[in-house]
């Protein structure tokens, strides 16, 4: 049953869709935003979280490339630039919430409302790769999507019926959350993302 006492939390972020968007990454919801590093609005603000730095490993073989290790900080300018030139875009798969926890933690994530995915799909015409990046996020697109959910490092191949009529093939990748509470090695998991972009960035 809903808990209806406790509050609904609504999505902090706009949806980050580069118009050159080929990679919907997917998290499950932000973290609280007293966990959020200072000045940085946007997605993975946990400095605890290492995505950043898995991006840095990926792309540069350097974990603290997008990283202000000075002010425990990421470079929100610089993050924005790269994936706008990747095409790589981001949001996760619920748009309001409830905390059972009061806490981060994808298990006690209650999903209110799920993200209309199909709609981001039609703003990213070029989009074909769905990535979604934890357990959370996976359970919930695979139940929009009514599909088998796909082992960590792996993917499902479906066909998406957007708004207008259009239906869309798209692979569904499902990658090891970035948080540390995932018990992989940073490096670990910088070689899944990499095989990953690697497949898509050919």
């Amino acid at each position: 049953m809903p808990n209806t006492n406790i509050p609904i939390e609504h999505h902090p972020l706009e949806p980050f869709l580069p118009s050159n968007g080929r990679v919907l990454m997917l998290g499950s919801f932000p973290p609280q935003k007293k966990r959020w590093c200072k000045d940085f609005e946007f997605y993975y603000p946990n400095f605890t979280n290492d995505m950043w730095r898995v991006f840095g490993l990926v792309f540069f073989s350097d974990a603290l490339h997008f990283i202000n290790s000075e002010k425990k900080t990421y470079r929100k300018e610089q993050i924005i630039a790269f994936l706008r030139i990747k095409g790589i875009a981001l949001y996760d798969t619920a748009c309001a919430i409830r905390r059972l926890n009061d806490n981060a933690s994808d298990k006690f994530l209650e999903v209110v409302e799920q993200t209309d995915i199909e709609s981001l799909l039609v703003k990213m015409p070029l989009c074909t790769t769905i990535v979604t990046t934890g357990q959370k996020a996976s359970d919930t697109i695979c139940e929009r999507f009514m599909i088998a959910k796909p082992k960590v490092g792996s993917y499902t191949d479906t066909i998406v019926t957007l708004p207008d009529g259009q239906q869309r093939p798209i692979r569904l990748y499902r990658m090891p959350s970035t948080s540390r509470a995932y018990p992989l090695p940073l490096q670990k998991k910088a070689e899944a993302y990499k095989h990953l972009f690697s497949s898509i960035f050919k």
